[in-house]
C-alpha cells in the first residue's frame, strides 16, 4: 500500500497498524502527488492538541480516521514519541475499521508485550475490574484477550516482587535438532551436516561459559533461573549433557537458582540415561514439545515422529521422575482444523502437565512453511482453536501466567502460557515482562541487559553453529562489555516494571 506522512516520520507505528488490518499489504513510500489506493497520515499541532488524522483510499472511495491528544501529557522527548506515535497508529486503525475491515481481537495494540500496559493501570491502584474495563476502553481489545492480560499481569507483578537488584536469568542456546520443521527458520537446513560440529559448537560454548562468567561473578550477580533451549538440547548425548551442565556449574554460583529448565522438546531425543544425568545437575523442568498430537499434522511439519512416540517419551519422564513438564501446542499447522486441534488439547490435558503453552504459528522468513504453498488454517480457524484452548485450559484450572505477541502471526494472535498449582516458569515471565537481566551464551543467544529507566541493551550471539564456531574469539572478547554497560548503573539491573509500551 502506499504511503504517505505528513508533518511527521512515524513510520513504524504506520507499518504496524498495516500489518495487522491488511496483512498482505507492505509499505510503499512514493514521491509525488497522493493517487491511487493509499493512506495519508498527518499530523498537526494545536493550541491544546495534538492530532492525526488519516485519509484512506480504497477503490476510489475514502474513510476517513482521527485521533487526539492533549499537550498536557507530554512532558519529554520520550513521551512525545509515544503520544504522538499512539494517535498515528489509531487514525489509520479507525480508518480502516470505517472501510469496512473487521476488528481485531488485540484491537488497536500492536506491540509484543500487551500485559504490560494492564500492569500499568494496576500499579495505579485500580482495581482488576476498573482496569479491565479502562483496558478495553483504551485499546478496543476484546474480552477475552483483556482477561488474558489480567491473569499474566498479576503474575509479572508478583514475580518482580521476587526479584532482588542483583538477580539475573541464564540462558544457554543449544542449536541442533534431529531434523528441521517446516515452520522452523532457526535450525540450518542441512540438519546432518551442522550435527556434525556438535564437539567442536560444545568446546566454543565452554569458551563463552567461562568468559560470561567471570563477567557474571566480577559484577556479583546472582542467577536464579537458568534455560537451557535451542534447537533441541537433549539432541546432546549423555555424557555431552553431563560436561555441560558441570562446566556450568563450575563456572557460576548456581546455589540461589530456584528452577532450571531443559528444553527435551522433540521426542525422538528422549533418553531415561539423559535426563537422569539431568535430574543429577539439578534440572527441575523439562519441555516436551509435541505441537499437534495428530499424525498427519506432524508428517506434514516435518516432525519424524508419531504422536504415541510424544506419550512414551513423557512415560520415559515421568518413570525418571522430579521434573515439571512442559507441553508445547502450536495453533495453525498445516492440515491442522479445530476439530483435530481440539482432540490434541484433550489428549494433552489427560496427561496433565504442569505447564502447557499454546503458540500462534508465526509465519517467519526462511521457514518451510513460508517458502512452500502448504495449506494453512484461516485466521478463522486458527480463532476458534485459541479460544477452544482458552475455555479448556480455565476449565482445567490451568491459568495464563505469560503472553506475548509476534509479527507474522497467523491471525495477529498471541502465545499464551498456562501453569496449574502455581508452578509458573520465572524465566519465561522475567524474558517476557523485561524484570531482569537475561545473560545468554550459545547460537543465536541474545542477552538483554535491564540498564534502569525501562532501557535495554541487546548483545547477539551469532545464529548457526558454524557462525558461532568461527566467531568465538570476538564473542568470548564482547563479554566484557556486559561489565561496562552494567557497572555504571549498578543501582539500576533491575528494570523499572512499569515502562509503557508504545
Amino acid at each position: 500500500m502506499k504511503m504517505f506522512l505528513f508533518n511527521h516520520d512515524f513510520r513504524y507505528a504506520a507499518e504496524q497498524i498495516l500489518l495487522t488490518m491488511f496483512p498482505d499489504e507492505r509499505p510503499e513510500y512514493p514521491e509525488g502527488k497522493p493517487e491511487g489506493d493509499r493512506a495519508e497520515l498527518s499530523l498537526n499541532e494545536g493550541c491544546k492538541y495534538f492530532t492525526a488524522v488519516c485519509r484512506l483510499v480504497l477503490g476510489g472511495q475514502e474513510y476517513y480516521g482521527r485521533s487526539a491528544t492533549a499537550k498536557s501529557k507530554i512532558t519529554d522527548d520520550i513521551t512525545r514519541a509515544r503520544y504522538l506515535q499512539r494517535i498515528v497508529k489509531l487514525s489509520f486503525y479507525r480508518a480502516a475499521l470505517n472501510s469496512g475491515k473487521e476488528k481485531p481481537v488485540w484491537g488497536s495494540l500492536t506491540g509484543i508485550r500487551p500485559g504490560k500496559l494492564m500492569s500499568n493501570l494496576l500499579e495505579t491502584g485500580m482495581s482488576d475490574k476498573a482496569a479491565l474495563s479502562k483496558f478495553i476502553r483504551d485499546n478496543d481489545v476484546s474480552p477475552e484477550r483483556a482477561k488474558l492480560c489480567l491473569h499474566t499481569a498479576h503474575a509479572g507483578l508478583n514475580c518482580a516482587k521476587s526479584l532482588e537488584e542483583d538477580d539475573i536469568c541464564l540462558y544457554v542456546g543449544i542449536p541442533f535438532c534431529p531434523t528441521r520443521c517446516s515452520y522452523c527458520s532457526f535450525v540450518s537446513q542441512s540438519v546432518q551436516k551442522s550435527m556434525k560440529l556438535i564437539p567442536e559448537y560444545l568446546d566454543a560454548l565452554y569458551r563463552e561459559i567461562d568468559a560470561t562468567a567471570k563477567t557474571v561473578n566480577e559484577l556479583k550477580l546472582r542467577p536464579i533461573a537458568v534455560y537451557m533451549g535451542g534447537g533441541t538440547p537433549t539432541t546432546l548425548s549423555s555424557g555431552q549433557l553431563d560436561e555441560l551442565c558441570s562446566r556450568l556449574e563450575s563456572a557460576f554460583d548456581l546455589s540461589s537458582v530456584r528452577e532450571y529448565t531443559v528444553e527435551a522438546g522433540r521426542p525422538d531425543t528422549i533418553a531415561a540415561d539423559k535426563l537422569k544425568v539431568l535430574k543429577l545437575h539439578g534440572v527441575t523442568r523439562v519441555s516436551v514439545n509435541p505441537q499437534t498430537m495428530d499424525d498427519a499434522v506432524l508428517s506434514a511439519i516435518g516432525r519424524k515422529h508419531t504422536a504415541q512416540d510424544v506419550l512414551d517419551a513423557l512415560d520415559i519422564v515421568r518413570s525418571v521422575g522430579g521434573f515439571d513438564i512442559n507441553m508445547d501446542l502450536i495453533a495453525g499447522l498445516p492440515l491442522d482444523t479445530p476439530e483435530s486441534f481440539g482432540k490434541t488439547l484433550n489428549t494433552v490435558l489427560k496427561l496433565a502437565p504442569e505447564n502447557i503453552t499454546v503458540h500462534t504459528l508465526s509465519l517467519k522468513k526462511g521457514s518451510g512453511i513460508t517458502l512452500g504453498d502448504t495449506p494453512r488454517p484461516s485466521a478463522e480457524d486458527v480463532r476458534k482453536m485459541l479460544d477452544c484452548a482458552s475455555d479448556a485450559l480455565y476449565s482445567a484450572q490451568y491459568e495464563p501466567y505469560y503472553l506475548y505477541r509476534q509479527k507474522y502471526m497467523s491471525g495477529g494472535f498471541e502465545n499464551v502460557g498456562w501453569q496449574r498449582e502455581h508452578r509458573e516458569n520465572i524465566y519465561n515471565i522475567c524474558i517476557m515482562e523485561e524484570l531482569c537481566s537475561i545473560i545468554s551464551m550459545g547460537g543465536g543467544a541474545s542477552t538483554k541487559l535491564c540498564v534502569g529507566n525501562g532501557r535495554i541493551e541487546r548483545l547477539f550471539d551469532p545464529k548457526y553453529p558454524l557462525e558461532y564456531i568461527q566467531g568465538i574469539d570476538k564473542i568470548v572478547s564482547e563479554k566484557a562489555r556486559i561489565k561496562e554497560i552494567l557497572s555504571y548503573n549498578a543501582n539500576s539491573r533491575l528494570i523499572s516494571y512499569n515502562a509503557q509500551e508504545v
